[in-house]
């Protein structure tokens, strides 16, 4: 037999997750056990996985949101347990990236389907990252947004605009690849996958397999130009701003001349200090993934990822 642990963050999205249980245990079959585990309290996750994994179970599965997935994913990196992922939150910024439906059924057929494949992790001093590390308007816009009510795209965008009525670019210094630069930047994102969630592309040529990290560093000196970002990085054309500069390495230092917030997976952490060294870890987490990932194509991808969510919202209506 073999076994799975099921753990379920009971208040993250707004979707029920009631008899999530049973319907993995259905769609794995007779040859697993499964096991339910809610979360009960912050970093409870990485408990539960970690007990998991090191008690041999084949396969640990995340219902929740990205911090749900990220507590998840830290203990399980290095092991042979595979992670199983059940988007349940208001951006699914992992999920996402691997083309993994962000609907609780189509998910569940991911998983029972089998294929995994073993992508790359990043660290910045030491904690793990799966998505995006960042200094600088990102991560002061995931404090504004941590401290809201209501989750979901729209507050996360008026989170950026309340945000950006009073932030400045900050001067950072970037170590890499033999080289060191210094850039005054409105945000310096280190990319281990394509965006952030939510289908906000800002690094759309990123992969999970190439052992590299995608380092964007966005310049904006205005309203207008800010807003162009942002289209771009909706439209997946980040990459041809020319107001982005971009590096790729499989490591790095960013240094800051102020002790700025940072994130880690759009959570943001305050106690990082004003200097941060970056590794990419290739091939440390094994995921359950479709069978077929395509080709990021600017526009179109963006496009048919709008298409899926708005026939979902449709869906999940006459569910109800």
């Amino acid at each position: 037999m073999k076994r799975c642990r099921l753990i379920v963050n009971p208040i993250s999205g707004t979707r029920s997750k009631q008899g999530l249980g049973e319907a993995l245990a259905v769609r794995l079959g007779p040859d697993w056990t499964v096991d339910t585990c809610p979360t009960e309290y912050a970093g409870h996750a990485t408990t539960l996985a970690a007990e998991a994994a090191a008690d041999g179970y084949d396969a640990v599965i995340a219902a929740g949101g990205d911090g749900t997935v990220n507590e998840t994913a830290r203990a399980l990196c290095g092991t042979a347990t595979a992670l199983g992922i059940i988007p349940c939150g208001s951006g699914n910024g992992l999920a996402r990236h691997l083309n993994i439906p962000v609907d609780n059924v189509a998910s569940l057929d991911i998983i029972a389907g089998g294929r995994t494949l073993d992508v790359d992790t990043g660290s910045v001093n030491g904690r793990p990252f799966f998505c995006t590390f960042g200094v600088g308007f990102d991560a002061a816009v995931s404090e504004r947004f941590a401290r809201k009510n209501r989750r979901g795209l729209f507050s996360y965008f008026q989170s950026a605009l309340e945000t950006f009525r009073n932030y400045r670019p900050q001067t950072y210094t970037i170590t890499a690849n033999g080289s060191e630069v210094t850039h005054k930047a409105l945000l310096v994102a280190v990319c281990n996958a394509s965006q952030y969630g939510n289908n906000a592309y800002i690094a759309p040529g990123a992969s999970m397999l190439d052992g590299l990290f995608d380092v964007l560093i966005l310049h904006s000196d205005n309203p207008l130009s800010a807003v162009r970002l942002g289209l771009d990085m909706m439209a997946g054309t980040l990459g041809s701003n020319a107001g982005v500069d971009m590096i790729r390495t499989s490591s790095l230092t960013i240094t800051s001349l102020s002790d700025d917030i940072s994130h880690i997976d759009g959570e943001p952490v305050e106690s990082l200090g004003e200097r941060f060294v970056l590794e990419c870890r290739p091939a440390t987490l094994r995921v359950f993934v479709p069978e077929n990932i395509p080709a990021f194509t600017p526009l179109i991808t963006p496009l048919q990822a709008f298409g899926r969510d708005i026939l979902l919202t449709f869906s999940h209506l006459f569910r109800q």
